[in-house]
């Protein structure tokens, strides 16, 4: 495995850890700040929506700048928003620490996606951006239940602690020389670096219903995500101290769908994606039907983290061969992914608020995914078979420096 794509993935671990970490805190911050589950939720959501705005709007600010430059730059931001958190006298303070980290995230993702795309063959590339986000699904296997863990036994404020130590590391990893190889040299916008260039790879249609997929699938899978906490303990029957290896299971299911997604994409992009937001929205629907079931519920969240990221390499290829490699594009599908998540936790706190229990979560994201399969079915119809990877080598600065993945 090339060096660049390990510090990569040492970054988006970080990263990682830091969107995911919440769910299991969600109901020790509830209580420390006094406010209510929903009013919780927000830490995600708004978390979310910060991710989907800095993607966007880092990304054009710093189309001219080196890549790695722009990447140390944003692991540094990360660092100063879980710092905050760790900090926070108030609820309004751990949100604007939630937002601040959250403004590195979209940005980190879709300029990393582009180099580690670089660093490989380009029949190879899903599994490369496969590898960059080994270190988001890492976050929830190793991160996610250590958090919880040691939330429980030495309050949420530690485990952001925690975090911000990784945060370190990972930034020194992204700084050391020839992390991120050649291609860390090129300009963040790439060839297309004037903010026309990038707008106008949004005039394809296939980038937009690549995004509509994305988000979709997304706010599906975390709309669930967010409250599941309360899923296993209040239906369930699972002690609080269960959330964490429940969370590890989840993980495992992440990581695995990651790997398996990429390998699958490069294969036969198209079905592969349909197949896994088909597989998730059936899986949420069962979990909502089985959810009372301690062996059944274990299962099934593997499940749920298996087939929803199994979409993630591919959705990322996707929209970057279809917006020809621009950078604004591939950070716009990670803002697509976190618009998905704030909703997706939005429309699931508003059906527990309604009364409807703790399982609604899961029909909601169950519906919501099931509208994103539609979606990419509808995409991968109106697409011509001879662009299905439009985007050559060439369209990659430094597009193959070492050897496969």
């Amino acid at each position: 495995m090339p060096a660049g794509l390990f510090a990569l993935a040492l970054g988006g671990f970080g990263i990682g850890l830091t969107e995911f970490l919440i769910a299991g805190l969600l109901p020790q911050v509830a209580s420390g700040f006094g406010v209510s589950e929903a009013a919780a939720g927000r830490l995600i959501s708004g978390y979310a929506l910060s991710v989907a705005i800095g993607a966007i709007a880092l990304t054009a600010a710093t189309a001219r700048l080196p890549r790695k430059r722009v990447l140390v730059g944003l692991v540094g931001l990360f660092v100063v928003g879980n710092l905050l958190s760790a900090v926070a006298p108030n609820y309004q303070v751990m949100l604007l620490g939630r937002i601040v980290a959250a403004l590195c995230h979209g940005s980190f993702f879709g300029i990393g996606s582009l180099v580690a795309s670089g660093l490989v063959a380009p029949e190879r590339r899903s599994r490369a951006v496969a590898v960059m986000f080994a270190g988001l699904t890492l976050a929830n296997v190793l991160g996610v239940p250590f958090g919880a863990l040691v939330g429980e036994r030495w309050g949420w404020r530690a485990a952001f602690w925690a975090v911000t130590a990784i945060g370190v590391l990972a930034l020194v990893g992204i700084a050391a020389p020839g992390a991120v190889g050649a291609g860390g040299t090129a300009p963040t916008g790439g060839s297309a670096s004037g903010l026309r260039a990038q707008l106008g790879a949004f005039r394809s249609g296939q980038v937009w219903l690549t995004l509509a997929a994305t988000a979709l699938g997304y706010g599906g899978m975390f709309g669930a995500f967010s409250y599941l906490a309360y899923t296993f303990t209040e239906v369930g029957g699972f002690a609080p101290g269960d959330v964490a290896w429940l969370l590890m299971v989840y993980g495992v299911g992440l990581v695995v769908g990651n790997l398996i997604g990429g390998r699958a994409a490069d294969h036969d992009r198209d079905r592969a994606l349909v197949l896994a937001l088909a597989g998730l929205a059936v899986t949420l629907a069962v979990f909502g039907l089985l959810a009372g079931s301690a062996p059944a519920s274990v299962v099934l969240v593997f499940l749920t983290g298996l087939f929803g990221f199994a979409g993630v390499p591919g959705m990322i290829t996707r929209v970057t061969d279809h917006a020809r490699g621009a950078a604004l594009a591939a950070s716009a599908n990670v803002s697509a992914s976190n618009i998905g998540n704030a909703l997706g936790a939005w429309a699931g706190g508003l059906a527990i608020s309604a009364g409807l229990g703790y399982t609604a979560p899961l029909y909601v994201g169950a519906g919501i995914v099931l509208a994103g399969a539609a979606v990419m079915v509808v995409a991968a119809k109106l697409v011509p078979s001879s662009d299905e990877f439009p985007a050559r080598a060439g369209s990659y600065e430094g597009s193959y420096e070492g050897p496969g993945v």
